[in-house]
């Protein structure tokens, strides 16, 4: 009997030392290091991450001048399911567009706009449509229009351009100059450099007297 139990026993402590030493080893081959940056990148609803942030766009008036009508007419296709653009077209999920631009906000009689949309002030000019067509929700929150946005800046300048074409055509604005490079003393306000020097020596260039033939000359006259 006491073999039996000495047998047991040394079953249950080769065991427990088999389960330690794999407890042991398995921990030497997984090892986990802390990461050097802990978090992930999240990307914004601009998509750009959250630390650099968007980077810089150029004026709508710029894109506009550089804007494609028939690349606007393509890109219209991503709103076509919601909205018409003919003259006297009807309405659909979305208001009939023709001839928006330049009009209030819920200009459309009888569609039912949003609260949201309805309270944002001015019409919708240029600006205003870029702001609009980058994204819906951040442009009048609450707003019933589920669209995400176009998130390439040209590519809104040429669907504004093919909106502006269709029953509104408003005066484009007129593109922003780009800054100078290296503004700061403008040319030109250079202080003339006199004939002679501060120290009352003749400035460079200037014909230098020799005072022996000045006195020379003095005494003939």
């Amino acid at each position: 009997m006491d073999n039996r139990m000495n047998t047991i026993a040394g079953w249950v402590l080769f065991g427990c030392a088999s389960a330690l030493g794999l407890s042991i080893a398995s921990g030497m081959i997984y090892k986990s290091g802390h990461p050097e940056k802990e978090g992930y990148p999240v990307e914004s609803a601009d998509g750009a991450e959250g630390e650099g942030g968007a980077a810089a766009v150029e004026p709508i008036a710029n894109r506009l001048a550089a804007a494609d009508v028939a690349k606007g007419q393509a890109s219209f296709a991503k709103c076509a399911a919601c909205h018409t653009i003919t003259q006297g077209g009807a309405n659909g999920v979305g208001p009939n567009l023709w001839a928006a631009l330049g009009k209030p906000h819920g200009h459309v009689a009888g569609f039912a706009y949003s609260d949201a949309l309805k309270s944002v002030p001015g019409n919708w000019d240029f600006a205003a449509m870029d702001e609009w067509l980058a994204s819906p929700r951040k442009y009048a929150p609450g707003t019933k229009m589920t669209f995400a946005g176009l998130s390439d800046p040209q590519e809104r300048a040429n669907v504004i351009a093919y909106l502006n074409a269709q029953g509104s055509n408003l005066p484009l604005p007129a593109p922003e100059a780009a800054p100078a490079e290296g503004e700061g003393a403008a040319p030109g306000n250079e202080v003339a450099p006199t004939e002679l020097g501060n120290s009352g020596t003749p400035a460079s260039g200037a014909p230098s007297v020799d005072p022996a033939a000045a006195e020379e000359a003095a005494k003939k006259e």
